[in-house]
């Protein structure tokens, strides 16, 4: 098999273009960025147009057998535009498709979305993929209409909707957490209940490789996460634990942490550390995924010092 990989130079994109090629296979790895690619055999590097304009895939997708669609705007922010969102989003993933339906040796095609499709950053129930999809951004919305077109032009498509994602490379949340967990007093966090799914970044490279070499994956839309969800309380005295230290956490009310976020503005970092949002990856793991770890242990391997 013959994989071009677009976004290859993104925090997923270099693990999972490792990964197959370390498998011995052939991966194409379309980046803006070509020196951020990683080098080896079985890796060609090639540059990835502009998304901001419209895209002829078809030099990309000659010689290929089978495309995992990561690039795009990858984050949620409001000093990004509507249409931003929309073009490298929703149209260049809709001219991807229709290259890919016109391009004869293409034999599947992987879109990594986002649970922001299917909900906005909190939820009051455990989500399914039998949930209708309610996004609420900008960027849920575009990858919501991206998903689509991957299924519209007749190209055997998997939809993958992963939670958080978190591993040695990640940014923003994550790296902000093991920021905090990582201070030397106690931190006010021993009453947060709220449950959150997150997903090991050897957990996403592992279900992209399962919906590749699993045909009757074709036609379907998974929800990607961990097995378990976590507290943030649990994932501060992991991380802290994973460092040799106690959890040292003590019992504010969550609701003062969120009446002084608020009041300071910032009502978003209220939604990531006060509120719940679990995904079940079940239909995933009915089809015959076997995730290779669980959010515990992934995130101690973040902070645990290496053996000598």
């Amino acid at each position: 098999m013959r994989v071009l990989v677009t976004g290859a130079s993104g925090f997923v994109g270099r693990a999972l273009t490792r990964a197959l090629a370390n498998a011995g296979i052939k991966v194409r790895a379309a980046a803006r960025n070509v020196s951020a690619i990683p080098s080896g055999a079985n890796i060609e590097a090639a540059t990835l147009p502009d998304l901001s304009r419209p895209v002829d895939w078809r030099p990309l997708l000659r010689n290929i057998d089978a495309v995992v669609h990561l690039a795009g705007i990858a984050h949620v922010s409001e000093e990004i535009a509507d249409a931003q969102y929309d073009r490298a989003n929703r149209l260049a993933t809709k001219e991807l498709a229709l290259a890919a339906a016109m391009t004869p040796d293409i034999r599947r095609l992987i879109f990594v979305s986002s649970i922001r499709a299917q909900s906005g950053p909190t939820s009051d129930h455990t989500l399914t993929e039998n949930d209708p999809p309610m996004p609420t951004d900008a960027y849920g919305r575009s990858k919501l209409a991206a998903e689509t077109f991957v299924r519209g032009y007749g190209v055997p498509a998997t939809v993958l909707r992963p939670v958080v994602i978190y591993g040695e490379e990640a940014r923003a949340n994550i790296a902000q957490l093991i920021k905090i967990a990582g201070l030397p007093f106690p931190l006010p966090f021993g009453a947060f209940d709220n449950q959150r799914s997150l997903l090991a970044l050897d957990n996403m490279i592992s279900a992209i490789r399962f919906v590749l070499d699993t045909p009757s994956t074709a036609g379907e839309t998974y929800l990607v996460s961990d097995p378990s969800p976590v507290s943030l309380a649990d994932m501060i005295a992991i991380l802290r634990r994973g460092r040799g230290r106690a959890p040292n956490l003590i019992s504010v009310p969550p609701e003062w942490i969120g009446a002084a976020l608020r009041a300071a503005g910032k009502n978003d970092i209220w939604e990531r550390i006060g509120s719940s949002l679990i995904a079940d990856s079940a239909k995933l793991r009915a089809a015959g995924w076997q995730p290779p770890t669980d959010t515990p242990r992934a995130l101690a391997g973040l902070v645990r010092p290496p053996r000598p």
